[in-house]
C-alpha cells in the first residue's frame, strides 16, 4: 500500500467520523447542550475571576445573609461574602481538580493496564490483584480515608482521587490489550522484527484510545462530584476557599438562606450533567453497537 493510498484512507476515515459526529449531534441534542454548558463553565474557569464583582474572601458582616438583589446577584453568606463572586472563583478550583484527577488517573491506569495485558503472566497477576485491592473499597470511602491520613488539602484530595480512580482504566485497557494483541496485524508487526515497546505503544494502544476517551469524559463529572463531596465533608481545600462543595456544606447550616447552597449546588449539577451528556454522545460515535 502506497503512502498516497494510506493518506486517502485516513482522510476518508476522518470524513466518516465527522459525519458520525454530525449525525449524533442531530439525533441527540443533549450532546450539544452538554458541549455548550461545559464550554461556558470552562470559559468561566479561565476568566471568571476577572469578571467577579467582589473579592470572594472579602467579609462584610453588615451585609451578611442578604438574599439575591441588584447589589448581590446570588446573595451573601454568613460572613457577608458575595456568593456570585465565590461561585465564579470556585470554578477555578473544582473544574481543574476534576480534570486533573481524570488526566493523571487515566494515564496511570492506561499504562498499568497495557503492561499487564501485554506482558501477561506474573506481571498481569500482580498488577490486576493490586487494582482489585483498590476496587474492593467504595470510591468515596477510600478517598476519605486517604485524604484524612494525608491531611485535608486540595493536593491531597486530588492525590487520593487519583489513587482510587486508576484501577477502572487499568481493567478496561488490559481487556482491550488482551484482545488486540492477538490480531493479525500485531503478529505481522512482530514477525517483521518490531520491538515489544513499538508494538505496544504504536500498534496496540492506539486501538484502545476510543473506549478510554469515552470513559474519561463520563468520569470527569464523577470526579468533580467526588471532589466536591470531599470538600463538603471538610477534606478538601481550606474552609474559607470558595470551593463549590464547601459552599454547599456551609449553606446546609443556614438552610433557610437557600441561595447559599442552591447556586453552588446547581453549578456542580450542571457541570456533571454536561460531561455525562458529552460522554454519551462520544459513546454513540466510537461504539458502532450503539448506532441505529
Amino acid at each position: 500500500m502506497t503512502s498516497s493510498t494510506i493518506s486517502l484512507t485516513r482522510a476518508s476515515g476522518w470524513r466518516d467520523r465527522l459525519g458520525d459526529t454530525r449525525r449524533t449531534l442531530l439525533r441527540n441534542p443533549l450532546v450539544l447542550i452538554g458541549l455548550v454548558v461545559a464550554g461556558i463553565w470552562l470559559v468561566i474557569g479561565l476568566v471568571g475571576y476577572r469578571i467577579a464583582p467582589n473579592d470572594p474572601l472579602q467579609q462584610d458582616v453588615r451585609a451578611r445573609l442578604q438574599p439575591p438583589s441588584e447589589s448581590f446577584r446570588f446573595g451573601t453568606d454568613e460572613l457577608g461574602r458575595d456568593v456570585f463572586s465565590r461561585v465564579l472563583h470556585g470554578a477555578r478550583i473544582t473544574i481543574p481538580a476534576g480534570i486533573a484527577v481524570i488526566i493523571i488517573g487515566s494515564t496511570l491506569g492506561t499504562l498499568i493496564g497495557a503492561l499487564a495485558g501485554y506482558l501477561g503472566g506474573l506481571w498481569d497477576e500482580i498488577l490486576m490483584r493490586l487494582s482489585e485491592l483498590f476496587m474492593a473499597f467504595p470510591t468515596i470511602i477510600l478517598a476519605m480515608a486517604i485524604t484524612a491520613a494525608l491531611g485535608p488539602d486540595i493536593r491531597n484530595a486530588i492525590l487520593a482521587l487519583v489513587i482510587v480512580w486508576w484501577p477502572s482504566y487499568a481493567r478496561l485497557i488490559r481487556g482491550l490489550v488482551l484482545e488486540i494483541k492477538t490480531k493479525e496485524y500485531v503478529e505481522g508487526a512482530r514477525m517483521v522484527g518490531a520491538t515489544d515497546a513499538y508494538i505496544l505503544f504504536r500498534t496496540v494502544l492506539p486501538n484502545c484510545v476510543s473506549p478510554a476517551i469515552v470513559l474519561a469524559t463520563l468520569d470527569i463529572g464523577n470526579a468533580i462530584l467526588t471532589f466536591a463531596g470531599l470538600s463538603f465533608l471538610g477534606l478538601g481545600p481550606d474552609p474559607s476557599s470558595p470551593e463549590w462543595g464547601r459552599m454547599v456544606s456551609i449553606g446546609i447550616d443556614f438552610f433557610d438562606q437557600w441561595w447559599m447552597w442552591l447556586y453552588p449546588g446547581l453549578s456542580i449539577a450542571s457541570l456533571v450533567l454536561a460531561f455525562n451528556f458529552i460522554g454519551d454522545g462520544l459513546r454513540d460515535i466510537f461504539d458502532p453497537r450503539t448506532k441505529k
